[in-house]
């Protein structure tokens, strides 16, 4: 069982295969994961839950990361939640684009499971040392 001590990160993705990946890697590596498939179940697991970082998804069918990321970075309770991209898109500007949007990282995809667990620790350490 995961030490949930390490934090808790909030994985909007749509699709169920990258967030069963993403939950193997970071619960072995102690973290709880918390998913979301849209939009509005970010926003309800935001609520309900107490959040240390957010992986973003760009590419979602009802609202896509940019724009929900823009929404949460709004509302004061959320705005000092890291949001990381986590996105196929990497063409140039993409990154820059996450970025405007509000993003505080950005990891592409495919994902790298050997550095990801490193990449998670930087900014949940970065926003506790804040």
């Amino acid at each position: 069982m995961p030490d949930h001590g390490r934090g808790t990160i909030l994985y909007v993705e749509d699709n169920p295969d990258n967030r069963n990946l993403i939950r193997r890697v970071l619960n072995a590596e102690g973290y709880a994961m918390v998913e979301a498939a849209h939009a509005e179940q970010a926003f309800k697991k935001l609520e309900n839950e107490n959040i240390d970082l957010i992986l973003m998804d760009i590419n979602m069918p009802d609202m896509d990361g940019y724009t929900l990321t823009a929404k949460i970075k709004k509302m004061e309770k959320y705005k000092n939640i890291p949001i990381v991209a986590v996105t196929a898109n990497v063409m140039r500007g993409d990154r820059e684009k996450s970025l405007e949007a509000g993003c505080d990282g950005y990891i592409q995809k495919p994902i790298d499971i050997d550095t990801l667990a490193l990449q998670v620790e930087r900014f949940i350490t970065r926003r506790t040392n804040a």
